[in-house]
Order: C-alpha cells, then sequence, then structure tokens
C-alpha cells in the first residue's frame, strides 16, 4: 500500500507530477536536447497544490515589493541614501546601468548626485558617528544579525537585479546574497570578540624601567569609511566592508558601481531596515567621472575601502592621508607540473577561469604547463569545455555574457593579437554582442599582450615550460600579484614555488579563491594594499588608543 501523504492523512501518496525540462544554449548545437520534453500530468491536486504555491509566491512578491518600495521615484528611478532616508537628486539628472545579456539595453536608472549632495552624505555619515562609536558592542552586533536576517527574507530582488544588471546566473545570484547575510553574521559574531578585548602593558619590559607605569591599549573606529564594491559582487564585496565598518562603530558612505547599483542599493534597503541610527549607512549614487574624484578626496573620509580595477591606483595616488585598502585585479597563473593529478588540475582550471565567464579578480587567468604533460592536460580541459553552456542568465548558462561592449572589445583585441602573433585557438573565437563562448589559446608567447593582460572574460591563454624557473619567471614578472595555483602530488615542491610565488596568496591543489570570507585576502604589486578578511578588515577599520597611567612609585601585582 502506498503510504499515507504527510499533509493530509487521510489521502494516499499521489505519483510526481513530472515536470517540462529547460536547457539553455551549450557550445555546440548539437549539445541540445534532441528530445520532446515529457507531457505534465495535472490532476485536481496538484493544480490546487500550485494555485497556493502561486498565492504565497505572489503574497511574497507583494511584501518584498512594499519592503522596497521607498528606493524608487514614481518615474522608478533608483535614490540615493543619506540620514536614514531614500532621496531624489536635486540635479534633475539620472544614470542608466544596462543590461549585458541583452543588447546592452536599458537595465535601470538611478540618481546622479551633485558634490552639494556628496558633502550632505558625509555631513550625515560625521553627525552620526560619535553616537553609534559609543553604542554597546552587544547592540551593534544585534544590528548587523537583524540586517543579516532580513537579506535573508528579501533575498529575491537582489538577486533579480545581479541577473539584470551583471549577468549574474539566477542560481549565482542567490548564492551571493545567502553568502553575503552569512559573512554579515559572521562578522558581528568576530567583531565582539576582536573589540571586545584590550591590552595592558608594563613599563618595566623595558631595559631600564621599573613598573611604575601602566598602558592601557585598545581599538577604536577610524571615523567615516568610503566603500566601493565592483560590479561583479556588488552585494558581497560591499557587505565586506561595511559590516567590519559599522561593528567596529564606524559610519559608511557607500558608492555603489554602475553596473550592479540598484543590488547594492537593495543592500542598503536591508541595513536601514535593521534600524541602525540615521546616518550610520549612506549610498551615493551617480557616474564615477563626475564625483569619483570628490568623494575619494573628500576631506570626510577617515579611511577608503576598494575594490576595482585601474581606478584604484589612481585612488591610491589621489587619496591623500586616509588608511586605504584595495583589490585591484590580477592575472593569477595556475601552474600543473608534471607529476599533478590532471583529472583534478583540468576540472580546476574549468571552475577556475571560466566560472562567472572569468570576470572574477582570482580568475585562473594564465595557464603554466610543462611540455611533457601539456598535450594531455590540453585535451582533457577542451573536453569540459564543450560541457559548458553558453547563454542566458535566466537559464543558469555557466557561460553569460560580460559586463560591457567595451569589455567583449578588449577581450577580442587580445584574442586576434595573440592569434595573429602565431597563438593556436583550440575553439572557433564567437562572439555576439557581449556574449563571448568560451575559449583556451594554446602556445602563447611573452610577446603577446594576452600573457601578461587580464581579460576579465572566458579565455584562457597557455603558455608551455620546462623549467620551474621558467614557469617562475611568468608569475613574478607580471605587475599584478593577488593569487596563484600549484598542482602537485610533491608537497615539499608545491611549498618551494608558493614560497618563490610573488603573489598574496597561493592555493595547492586547488583554483585561486577568495572564500570562505573570513581567509585573509590580499594582493601585492599593482593588485592591492593592505589585507582584507573579515578580521583583518575590522583591524584595518580601527585605531590604536592608548592611556598610561603614571604612578607615583612602582608596583608588581600579586595575588
Amino acid at each position: 500500500r502506498k503510504r499515507p501523504c504527510r499533509v493530509c492523512p487521510s489521502a494516499r501518496a499521489r505519483p510526481r507530477a513530472r515536470t517540462r525540462t529547460r536547457t539553455t544554449s551549450s557550445i555546440k548545437p548539437s549539445a541540445r536536447a534532441k528530445t520532446k520534453a515529457p507531457t505534465t500530468t495535472v490532476t485536481a491536486t496538484a493544480t490546487a497544490r500550485r494555485a497556493l504555491t502561486a498565492r504565497l509566491f505572489a503574497s511574497s512578491r507583494r511584501a518584498m515589493s512594499t519592503f522596497y518600495a521607498d528606493l524608487k521615484t514614481d518615474a522608478g528611478t533608483f535614490k540615493f541614501a543619506v540620514g536614514g532616508a531614500w532621496r531624489e537628486s536635486a540635479s534633475g539628472s539620472t544614470c542608466d546601468a544596462l543590461n549585458p545579456s541583452k543588447g546592452n539595453i536599458r537595465a535601470s536608472t538611478f540618481q546622479a548626485c551633485t558634490t552639494t549632495e556628496v558633502d550632505g552624505v558625509f555631513a550625515a555619515a560625521r553627525a552620526a558617528q560619535r553616537g553609534w562609536a559609543q553604542t554597546p558592542l552587544h547592540a551593534r552586533a544585534a544590528k548587523l544579525h537583524e540586517a543579516a536576517r532580513l537579506m535573508r527574507e528579501h533575498a529575491q530582488p537582489m538577486a533579480d537585479a545581479l541577473v539584470l544588471e551583471v549577468a549574474k546566473g539566477q542560481k549565482d545570484a542567490v548564492t551571493e546574497v545567502v553568502r553575503s547575510a552569512d559573512l554579515i553574521e559572521y562578522t558581528a559574531e568576530e567583531g565582539v570578540r576582536i573589540l571586545g578585548e584590550g591590552k595592558l602593558l608594563m613599563s618595566d619590559s623595558f631595559q631600564g624601567h621599573e613598573r611604575n607605569k601602566l598602558c592601557m591599549s585598545s581599538k577604536v573606529p577610524v571615523g567615516v569609511v568610503l566603500c566601493i564594491p565592483p560590479f561583479n559582487y556588488p552585494i558581497n564585496l560591499c557587505v565586506s566592508k561595511i559590516a567590519p565598518a559599522l561593528i567596529a562603530g564606524n559610519t559608511v558612505v557607500v558608492k555603489p558601481p554602475t553596473q550592479g547599483c540598484t543590488a547594492t542599493l537593495h543592500m542598503i534597503q536591508c541595513f536601514l531596515k535593521a534600524g541602525f541610527p540615521p546616518g550610520c549607512i549612506n549610498a551615493v549614487t551617480g557616474r564615477g567621472g563626475e564625483i569619483g574624484d570628490y568623494l575619494t578626496q573628500h576631506p570626510g573620509v577617515d579611511a577608503i575601502s576598494f575594490t576595482g580595477g585601474e581606478t584604484g591606483i589612481r585612488v591610491a595616488q589621489k587619496s591623500g592621508m586616509v588608511a586605504l585598502q584595495t583589490e585591484l585585479g590580477g592575472k593569477d597563473a595556475c601552474l600543473v607540473l608534471p607529476d599533478a593529478d590532471l583529472d583534478l588540475a583540468a576540472k580546476s582550471i574549468i571552475a577556475g577561469a571560466y566560472s562567472y565567464a572569468g570576470q572574477r579578480c582570482t580568475a585562473v587567468k594564465l595557464l603554466v604547463v610543462f611540455d611533457e604533460i601539456a598535450d594531455e592536460l590540453i585535451a582533457k580541459v577542451n573536453a569540459k569545455i564543450t560541457e559548458l553552456t553558453v547563454g542566458q542568465p535566466e537559464d543558469n548558462a555557466k557561460i553569460t555574457a560580460v559586463i560591457s561592449k567595451s569589455s567583449a572589445d578588449f577581450i577580442e583585441s587580445l584574442v586576434l593579437d595573440a592569434k595573429d602573433k602565431g597563438a593556436k585557438l583550440c575553439q572557433e573565437w564567437r562572439r555576439e554582442d557581449n556574449l563571448i563562448w568560451p575559449l583556451l589559446i594554446d602556445n602563447v608567447t611573452q610577446d603577446m599582450k594576452i600573457c601578461w593582460e587580464e581579460p576579465f572574460g572566458p579565455v584562457l591563454p597557455v603558455v608551455r615550460v620546462k623549467t620551474e624557473a621558467e614557469a617562475l619567471e611568468y608569475v613574478n614578472k607580471s605587475r599584478f600579484g593577488l593569487q596563484g595555483c600549484v598542482f602537485t602530488k610533491d608537497i615539499d615542491r608545491a611549498i618551494r614555488l608558493s614560497d618563490a610565488m610573488e603573489t598574496g596568496t597561493v592555493q595547492i591543489n586547488g583554483p585561486p579563491s577568495r572564500g570562505p570570507d573570513h581567509f585573509p585576502f590580499q594582493g601585492v604589486k599593482s593588485s592591492g594594499i593592505a589585507s582584507a578578511g573579515v578580521a583583518n578588515t575590522i583591524n584595518f577599520m580601527c585605531k590604536v588608543k592608548t592611556t598610561v597611567i603614571n604612578l607615583a612609585r612602582p608596583s608588581y601585582t600579586m595575588a
């Protein structure tokens, strides 16, 4: 006998309804599904359940719509945030975010703030900072936990914005929101531990002194932190800045990226609704060319946390005497040694080079392989490339459009330069608007631009080497130094190479990766300044304050 239904004990279990399968465009037309999808069996009960699900979904959508209602003007333009409220700009001017996967049509519109409005935002942040810094640590942590809860509860509009504005696959978009909520909660707990302790120093540990001075050392907030996240992770790489800033007692001003702007604004709404005091979290929107320098050089800034590309170098040059944390991209090399597990290496190369169409600072951007295994490894990688689906983010295609036409043009120029100079394209070059099909480029040499430039797309150059010294040359001659990876079964050799690689992180037998988010994350050379990760970012956003007690005569503690 069939077991009773758990929902209705008096009913018998019904057969599960068959659903129609969906396919996305793959790299080869022949890879598309050729058989007709099965017919869906519909019963009265199934229809009723679907109607209930639809009503619940619609109710959830209405609740989320109400939750985010004050983000937009009557005309549908997204506002900016200052002093705990959403406002329209007096400029009357707006900016557009485009849809990369739909021919760069307009995706959304947001306010173009004036420099006067920027002044007002920093004034609000400054006015709120002292009161927030004097809020008990446990109360600050509670607000962060509430923001994380709201992010999970109202995740879908954020994910939808990621799909719309940065062509992130629907599944990966939801994952980014959930991961970001996890990061906020971890930061709240870690902040309570880090900031809840001070240090007491005794003067007699230094030669020539007795114990007549007691030095109390503690961490205090830097003040107002300017947070500038990138387009590729406009939620995760924003909360990785603002959550540490807030738990440390700072207030923040966020400048969202143009692409991904509304995803960031949705996330900020969760912080505002969590009950932070007005002025703790603010967001300025507009064109970087118009207000970018004004923001980074503003006298109201005490620290800047920036993630992006070449712009970060100009920020570092112009920002003046403020604390600076930057991550500016990389040319992460993957070294595959003759004794490596080639199946593991191939799988990791695909994940490292082609996930999110290669638009990750930690993407594998140069494959350095020893001659004796090169043909075998390249064959394995090429076989896996044929399995990658290419198409729309709504369909969770593995390869989606790159962020802009200019980005696609740049990638194409690198590929054509390599081809003209003798490189072998393992797949046919194919591009439709911003959508670029995954490509492996063999026999790359040092005179080719793609050997040194960061393409930020689904193309991977391969160089063949004979010695470790030659392999290290490709890593250490690069102006970048974010991450790298080494595949070998010899741990001694792996450590030796890791020690010699001039990068912030080296992964052994795994692809480059930023996470988990509490791991230290840093670059050297042109890849950045200072270290990220939860604990390191909390410490970056603090200053050390000391109070020295001078005793009339030495005193030694006894018990």
